[in-house]
């Protein structure tokens, strides 16, 4: 008795003994890591990793960007059976345990001693929060010690649903997936509130290992553990046997959806994301920001499909350069095609396709491409492919498939929307032969009040070069410029009438090693000529002799004020003919001015920028359009913040301020005015002939009477150009290569850009009413001889044209011989002889 007695005391010093150097340890643990750890109020400021995501102003995606995909939600958006899911997987006893289960941390004990390794962590989902929120992932000792530590610090400071909310919000779920929300997008395609029972458990058996247990990679592993979350389910009471029994029956349905953008619309995508990582840095890929932008998802999306046509249209012309490669029998035979294709990469819409077989009774070709497998090809869809020779010169019109193609040759194609009905296409869309254009160009659509870019794509595919020609390239913008110097004309006493002599001019330049000859495009002079009409048939002498009268340094000054770039101009007559540099963007902000009539403009991308919360952290200035006193108004925009321009006039007014407490309210730019409101709206009208007997006529087909433009073609067809708009939106077209070279001889301003031009601006002018500048004050309305510009005397031939009244030619006397000058209107014509 005394043997036991003493045996019972021994164990139980030893207990004692023990229990106090576990006491002593932990203790010791705890006042050595205790000062390391972080406060747990961290939590409620971390700011989980969500990209960058880029919309349209409709609200349609045009991009993403960051490593990570997230979503962050609320719980009380989380159906309750999901989160049961979670628990049933991770945690049964979450709602009962203090952060730490000690049944999990012993279970997890026993089978480190039974193994030698560690089996499980015996981790809650507090201590997975507090793992992923602050931990490493190292599977130490120590590492665990913290992690119990944090999670018994959060479990005191935090409500167990904020705990959970924090756990599915930061969880890793496969293939970039971070959260429950992002997962159910990347699995699913669908909110987590449409999710199936089955898909439910899906999701929550990702956690304990994405990779293993993924559907996608492992569908097998993954049905196992999505079953056996389902069967804990129903043993704890979450789910009734039916709803268990249905649940595991059914199919695995998970697919890959990666977040695709709405709108095709690269270049704009790459000009928000450098903009906002100039403003944020690399935050801008992690911090959930949110950017709406100005441009209109139709429009731009209009905008990048007509750019490709035009330039696939001007690249068909040109011939087919044949086969991008070729494969022989023995790769043919002795390989999958499919396997075969991938060497040659899709580019945009065009798909590389593998020419299996060449038919010329049947005049067709059949083609195998990796998405539709083998279909036709028409004869009828080849029929353009002369072969290339040069920019001038084709083969013969090909008269069959062999012509063109042979048995092996891989070429890109097109592939149609439909399936063809017709019996030998198998019920499978036709193929159309393609190829990938050498030539280049760029679209920018523009708001004209505002400055907004509505649409704007800087080339034919961004994945093949990012390279943005509507921003970047500066080239010679040819006869577009001469508006600029038309409207300087008008601001210094000329009118559409005054007349300049469409005769030879030579010019002889020390800097040349020829004399200057300068000729109209179609090489014939046609002796005087009014400004209207030069402007709108492009005559190039009148164009060189109206920059001499009226100076170079003043027409750069004039620029100047405009506000149009001057450091690539000449400081010659050249300048007249657009020699000068200036980008897309350029030429379309300067067009915006004549468009709006006269006002300034400042393009802008960028309409908004919310945090992620929802919060407004930026948004585009409003503009107010401003005639007189703009200083003063400068100074009141900028004293006050409650002033609402939703209304805005041509002109401000006191009576416009109105009471607005709105702290986010953006800022108002005061836009001056730069040029006479009659000059530009005389030249509106001179420009909008450039469309009715002008070089820009096809663009009649648009069947309206508002819109104006000027094309634009320089030396040796290098660069071609449309640049037009209404009252409302300027929109600006380029063509040529990246490395300035010959578009052809028959390749203009009117048949490379102003179809591209006319695509577009159906689309967006679509159900809009006409705009037309508004007639302003101190214009009128006088008979001319259209010969001599002088007012007509009755019965002579006489057309209308449009002066200022200070510039108007005076009334004939009876005895008027129709000889002399007036305001520039039949002046003498000697001096421009020569």
């Amino acid at each position: 008795m005394s043997h036991l007695l003493r045996t019972s005391r021994l164990l139980a010093w030893l207990f004692l003994t023990g229990l106090s150097i576990s006491v002593i340890v932990t203790a010791g643990f705890y006042l050595y890591l205790r000062p390391g750890l972080p406060p747990v109020e961290q939590l409620l400021d971390i700011k989980l990793q969500t990209p960058l995501r880029v919309y349209s102003e409709d609200s349609k995606l045009i991009a993403e960007f960051g490593e990570k995909r997230r979503a962050p939600i609320t719980i009380e958006q989380i159906p309750t059976i999901q989160l049961q899911a979670f628990m049933a997987a991770e945690d049964a006893r979450f709602y009962e345990h203090f952060g730490v289960d000690i049944k999990g941390l012993a279970r997890a004990a026993i089978q480190l001693v039974s193994t030698g390794s560690i089996q499980s962590g015996g981790s809650t989902i507090t201590m997975q929060v507090a793992k992923n929120y602050f931990l490493s992932r190292d599977r130490t000792f120590i590492r665990k010690f913290n992690e119990i530590l944090l999670a018994l610090q959060i479990e005191r400071e935090l409500d167990k649903n904020r705990i959970l909310e924090l756990y599915l919000n930061k969880i890793y779920l496969g293939n970039r997936a971070y959260g429950i929300a992002a997962a159910s997008q990347v699995y699913y395609d669908k909110p987590v509130n449409e999710l199936s029972l089955a898909q439910m458990a899906m999701l929550a058996g990702l956690p304990k290992a994405p990779s293993a247990y993924n559907p996608l990679a492992n569908p097998e592993r993954a049905m196992i553990r999505r079953n056996w979350i389902l069967g804990r389910m129903r043993d704890l009471g979450y789910i009734t046997p039916d709803a268990h029994d249905l649940a595991v029956t059914a199919p695995i349905t998970a697919t890959y959806n990666a977040t695709d953008a709405e709108v095709d619309a690269d270049y704009v995508a790459e000009m928000a994301r450098s903009e906002m990582v100039e403003r944020f840095g690399e935050a801008a890929y992690t911090d959930g920001y949110t950017v709406t932008l100005t441009v209109n998802s139709v429009k731009q999306q209009t905008a990048t499909d007509v750019l490709r046509e035009g330039l696939e249209a001007y690249d068909r012309r040109h011939g087919f350069r044949g086969p991008i490669g070729h494969l022989d029998k023995t790769q043919l035979g002795n390989n999958e095609l499919s396997d075969l294709i991938l060497n040659y990469p899709r580019v945009e819409t065009l798909v590389p396709a593998i020419v299996t077989g060449v038919d010329d009774k049947q005049q067709l070709a059949t083609v195998f491409t990796r998405n539709v497998g083998e279909t036709i090809m028409p004869f009828e869809s080849m029929t353009w492919a002369r072969r290339y020779k040069t920019d001038n010169l084709t083969g013969p019109e090909p008269d069959k498939p062999s012509d063109i193609l042979s048995t092996g040759d891989v070429v890109y194609v097109h592939i149609d929307q439909k399936p063809n009905t017709e019996p030998r296409a198998n019920a499978k869309p036709n193929a159309r032969l393609a190829q990938v254009p050498r030539v280049e160009g760029a679209l920018i659509s523009i708001k004209a009040d505002t400055g907004a870019i509505e649409a704007l794509t800087g080339g034919y595919s961004f994945r093949q070069s990012k390279y943005n020609r509507a921003i970047q390239a500066r080239r010679q913008p040819g006869s577009t410029f001469k508006p600029f110097l038309y409207l300087s004309a008008l601001e210094n006493g000329k009118t559409p009438a005054t007349i300049y002599n469409d005769a030879p001019i030579v010019f002889d330049d020390e800097e040349l090693e020829t004399a200057w000859r300068p000729q109209n495009s179609s090489g014939q002079f046609y002796g005087p000529t009014r400004l209207r009409e030069a402007l709108y048939r492009s005559r190039n002498i009148v164009s060189i002799r109206l920059l001499r009268d009226l100076g170079i340094q003043n027409t750069l000054d004039y620029l100047k004020q405009l506000k149009i770039p001057t450091e690539n101009m000449p400081s010659n007559l050249s300048l007249s003919l657009g020699s000068g540099q200036l980008t897309p963007m350029e030429l379309a902000r300067g067009l915006a001015v004549i468009a709006n009539g006269g006002y300034d403009v400042q393009p802008y991308l960028i309409k908004s920028i919310q945090d992620v919360h929802g919060e407004v952290l930026y948004e585009a200035p409003r503009t107010i359009l401003c005639d007189q006193d703009c200083d003063n108004i400068e100074n009141k925009v900028t004293a006050t913040t409650d002033i609402d321009f939703t209304d805005r006039s041509p002109e401000y007014s006191d009576d416009a301020a109105k009471s607005d407490n709105d702290a986010t309210k953006p800022e108002t730019r005061v836009m001056r005015r730069l040029a006479d409101k009659r000059s530009v709206y005389i030249l509106h009208s001179m420009m909008r002939d450039v469309i009715r007997r002008g070089t820009g006529r096809r663009a009649l087909a648009l069947g309206r009477d508002d819109i104006a433009g000027k094309t634009g073609t320089t030396n040796e067809q290098k660069d071609t150009w449309f640049a037009g708009y209404n009252h409302e939106i300027a929109t600006t077209t380029w063509v040529g290569f990246d490395q300035p070279a010959p578009l052809g001889r028959r390749e203009f301003g009117a048949s490379t850009a102003l179809p591209i031009w006319i695509d577009y601006m159906r689309v967006a002018l679509d159900g809009t009413p006409p705009a037309f500048m508004p007639r302003p004050n101190g214009i009128v309305n006088i008979r001319i001889n259209p010969e001599t510009g002088k007012r007509a005397r009755p019965g002579e031939e006489a057309v209308f044209e449009i002066f200022k009244e200070e510039d108007a030619p005076p009334a004939l006397a009876p005895e008027d011989d129709n000889q002399g000058t007036g305001n520039g209107a039949g002046e003498d014509l000697s001096r421009q002889i020569f």
